[in-house]
């Protein structure tokens, strides 16, 4: 079992919080954590890059000149591909770029990227953001207090004051427990956790 101290939103330590070796005490594998990165990053892909092939180009159903006699090329349609303004051969069309994953290696990969906050003290679990109005000042304070430029706020459920009073600093991210991934832990520096969320999430990826 690991203890990692608990704070308050004024960088005071309040108490101690134990959580499993299991969940925060994982070695990290750059290539278990890569795959689940790129795996976040196909899902998210939109794929509606299209063109329009010959068929789907209007116009063109005419031959425009006779096959033979002419001495020009022969030609069966003005929206060829070789033509200004005809279609596109083999362009893009709309796909899906998602893939599945085992649920298992998605685990491991979140577990890994929580360890390695965890082993380069970049987590700070905090017993109450204390955001109870909609005001940037105040978050703004709670990042200085830490001396965090680059965070991620983890909260137990959605909190639409902290969300809303967050949105306005660069580098700063509001997410749920239950939203908390591999991309956006690497991506951020630093991870501020409410204490009930590090419960939550402990036993949640025990499991």
């Amino acid at each position: 079992m690991a203890t990692l101290a608990v704070y308050s939103a004024q960088k005071e330590k309040v108490g101690d919080i134990d959580v499993s070796d299991e969940v925060f005490g994982v070695e990290p594998k750059v290539g278990v954590l890569h795959e689940v990165v790129k795996w976040q990053l196909a899902k998210r892909r939109s794929g509606t890059a299209s063109t329009k092939t010959r068929a789907e180009v209007s116009g063109g159903g005419r031959k425009p000149w006779r096959q033979k006699g002419t001495g020009r090329a022969r030609v069966g349609s003005i929206r060829s591909p070789l033509w200004r303004h005809g279609g596109v051969a083999h362009g893009p069309k709309p796909r899906d770029y998602s893939y599945t994953l085992p649920k298992k290696v998605r685990k491991l990969a979140l577990k890994m990227a929580l360890s390695d906050k965890v082993a380069s003290d970049r987590i700070f679990v905090i017993r109450d953001f204390g955001v109870d109005e909609i005001k940037t000042k105040k978050v703004a304070e709670l990042l200085n207090s830490f001396g965090c430029q680059k965070a991620m706020m983890v909260t137990l459920d959605r909190d639409n004051k902290i969300e809303l009073s967050a949105r306005n600093i660069p580098g700063v991210k509001v997410l749920a427990e239950k939203g908390l991934n591999v991309y956006d832990l690497l991506k951020y520096e630093y991870l501020l956790i409410e204490e009930k969320a590090v419960q939550t999430l402990d036993e949640r990826l025990r499991s």
